[in-house]
């Protein structure tokens, strides 16, 4: 089984992960931040991994470092529990709409950080939640998966229908990059032979 735990404890922050990339899509999470909770129960739902999710954060101050941090951490799980890489698709990509949002990711399990990230939200908050935040935690965990991410949202003028689509086609991209590939079985997907 692909499946990891990552425990990160700094002043600001305590989180624990446990990934299963094998897993059937259902979520455990508590990280103090409802609105993440939503979007993270739709990772794991559509990328069909089995995440549990525990933080505590320094909520008093704001979600900026809790947020950040749960993306760190979830990067440094995803990167356990990937393993070598062998056999995978590497690539993935999804397009999900939700009534007038439309979002589109796409990503390599390259071994190199980057991203790029193309959503204008239509307003600033989402309930309780700053809007900043979605690209917060996309980059921790792009930083610590060692992967490149493209989110672009291409229509919408719902900030949650926005948010959702980027997290669901999120899952659904990270569902299949992880796929291993019956054709390439023991293979290393690069001309390199690592990644």
């Amino acid at each position: 089984m692909r499946q990891s735990q990552v425990i990160r404890d700094t002043l600001e922050t305590q989180i624990c992960v446990d990934i299963n990339l094998d897993g059937t899509g259902k979520a455990v999470l508590d990280t103090g931040i409802p609105f993440l909770d939503h979007m993270l129960d739709q990772v794991a739902r559509h990328g069909m991994i089995d995440l549990k999710i525990s933080a505590k954060g320094d909520l008093h101050i704001d979600a900026h470092h809790t947020v950040e941090d749960i993306g760190i951490t979830l990067g440094q799980a995803f990167m356990q529990a990937i393993g070598d890489k062998k056999g995978l698709r590497r690539y993935g990509h999804a397009y999900v709409p939700l009534d007038e949002a439309l979002s589109r990711v796409v990503m390599d399990l390259s071994g190199r950080p980057g991203m790029e990230f193309n959503i204008t939200f239509v307003r600033a908050r989402i309930g309780e939640f700053d809007v900043d935040l979605v690209n917060e935690f996309f980059q921790g965990f792009v930083n610590h998966a060692m992967v490149t991410l493209h989110i672009d949202n291409l229509s919408g003028d719902n900030a949650h229908h926005q948010a959702e689509t980027a997290f669901k086609a999120f899952g659904r991209a990270l569902r299949m990059a992880v796929e291993l590939d019956p054709r390439a079985i023991g293979a290393i997907p690069s001309t390199k032979g690592s990644l």
